[in-house]
């Protein structure tokens, strides 16, 4: 764990929980795409950069879930370096707690606050175009947070970020964090399409071919669609369809998992419902959800 692996003349990734990705700027300057998940992460990427001479200029996040900015606050004090993230993901750096309240809710109890998912704040700036290095790419991946973003390096080197997830993650969990799933869809369509030398997902191998993968991605969503609409065939309220999810796919709950997966069971219901494929009905001031009959 922690590994430096060269892919490319400039281009690097570190093998950690989440990916993260090296680009060499010049001999001596490097930048880092994403930071990994916390401050004991962002100290191994500094001996690593400090093992090879590097100096860190900027860090890019892909985006603002805690496993990705976490190192983020420690390698801005240790080296200055600039933090750049896409506009919707700039305030859940500056203000982490974000994070959990989104996905509580409201304000999170201190269970929740914690670095799985509140990362340290750092001091971003909003991602622009000219904050790129030279021949690099940001290329759009929304869908699993906000307007996530990928890289593209000019060694023709894509870096995925969490538009998808290995089939050994997606067969052990069954559920991966989703909040637009209709964009979701759409990325990864997209992503079936790309074309590049290498391809390194945060959370799956580095591999030269990603069309197989992402299709498996896209099956495993629709098939999670297909469950929840087979669990709402009678009226159920929120509660009882997460615990059906979870009972079905043999999951076992905590609280981090119950605001994880119950936000995107909460997304794949309002996608099904914009689809006119679920309805709600208030019944004695329960909100129920069912499928819509054909």
């Amino acid at each position: 764990m922690f590994e430096l692996v060269q892919v490319a003349e400039n281009t690097y990734y570190v093998e950690s929980p989440a990916k993260i990705g090296i680009y060499r700027v010049s001999d001596e300057e490097v930048v880092l795409i994403d930071s990994g998940n916390d401050k004991e992460a962002g100290r191994k990427i500094r001996q690593i950069l400090d093992s090879k001479g590097w100096k860190l200029k900027t860090i890019y996040n892909t985006h603002a879930n805690a496993d990705h900015i976490g190192g983020n606050r420690y390698l801005q004090n240790q080296t200055g370096c600039k933090i750049f993230i896409p506009e919707m993901n700039l305030a859940f750096t500056r203000k982490t707690i974000l994070e959990p309240a989104f996905l509580y809710g409201g304000y999170p109890p201190k269970e929740l606050r914690k670095k799985f998912l509140m990362a340290q704040e750092s001091d971003a700036e909003f991602l622009l175009k000219d904050d790129l290095p030279k021949g690099f790419d940001a290329i759009e991946l929304p869908g699993h947070f906000f307007d996530m973003v990928g890289y593209r390096t000019t060694d023709n080197i894509i870096f995925l970020a969490d538009c998808l997830f290995s089939k050994e993650i997606l067969d052990k969990y069954k559920i991966s964090f989703i909040y637009d799933v209709a964009d979701y869809l759409k990325t990864l369509e997209m992503v079936k399409g790309l074309e590049a030398e290498l391809f390194i997902p945060s959370h799956s191998e580095a591999t030269t071919s990603i069309k197989e993968l992402a299709q498996y991605n896209i099956d495993q969503v629709k098939e999670i669609g297909e469950k929840i609409l087979s669990i709402c065939r009678e009226p159920l309220n929120f509660e009882v369809i997460l615990k059906n999810v979870f009972s079905d796919y043999q999951l076992d709950m905590n609280f981090d998992q119950y605001v994880l997966v119950g936000s995107t069971v909460r997304s794949y219901m309002a996608w099904l419902k914009d689809a006119g494929k679920l309805d709600i009905v208030f019944k004695d001031n329960l909100l129920l959800w069912k499928t819509v009959e054909f």
